[in-house]
């Protein structure tokens, strides 16, 4: 957590990110310094890590395409209210996972926000310039952004754990279970 909050990114092109460099390296710290019987003792193993990086690499690699036509034709959804966001966030994030489409829908909030205010500006997908809005110049604008970003985070959130597909460390967990041999619910029974 300290990395991610206190390292500061270095504004030298295509170097490797401090907080990513930093993070690696407490990942290596963290596989070299336990004794290798605690790994043996608590059946540590990759192969649930692999299984859900590919799935869930999949997934973002698959939401590409869906985060370009947020931007470019989300506004024919019809999505005007709070409620849309959280509701339309909350199903799909309980079918896919709950980051890419917290993302899409950031997308398309940003999208209409610009073109109910054509003088905002906010680049698309910048899901901050929601509520980076100056509520001096445009209050109705700045509220509509802070309801908007919390909506589809309580969506995401709220109905992207009801899956095991909606919230990776639920998969995570699943995968584990499986590999030590217990039996657990389908997806449809989870």
């Amino acid at each position: 957590v300290a990395v991610v909050a206190l390292v500061k990114e270095p504004e030298v092109p295509h170097a490797v990110p401090v907080p990513d460099g930093a993070l690696l390296g407490l990942i290596l710290l963290s596989l070299a310094t336990p004794p290798r019987a605690a790994h043996v003792s608590n059946a540590f193993s990759w192969e649930p890590v692999i299984e859900v990086a590919v799935l869930f690499a999949g997934l973002f690699a698959a939401m590409v395409p869906a985060l370009k036509l947020m931007e470019q034709r989300g506004a024919e959804l019809g999505l005007s209210e709070p409620w849309h966001y959280f509701w339309a966030t909350g199903v799909l994030s309980s079918f896919l996972d709950n980051a890419p489409t917290y993302l899409t829908f950031a997308s398309l909030a940003t999208a209409a926000m610009n073109a109910a205010h054509p003088d905002l500006h906010i680049p698309a997908g910048h899901i901050g310039g929601l509520v980076l809005i100056d509520p001096q110049i445009h209050a109705e604008a700045a509220h509509m952004g802070h309801l908007l970003l919390e909506s589809m985070s309580l969506g995401a959130v709220f109905m992207g754990a009801m899956t095991y597909i909606g919230n990776g460390p639920n998969f995570m967990i699943k995968a584990i279970a499986e590999s030590r041999g217990v039996k657990m619910p389908s997806f449809f029974g989870y």
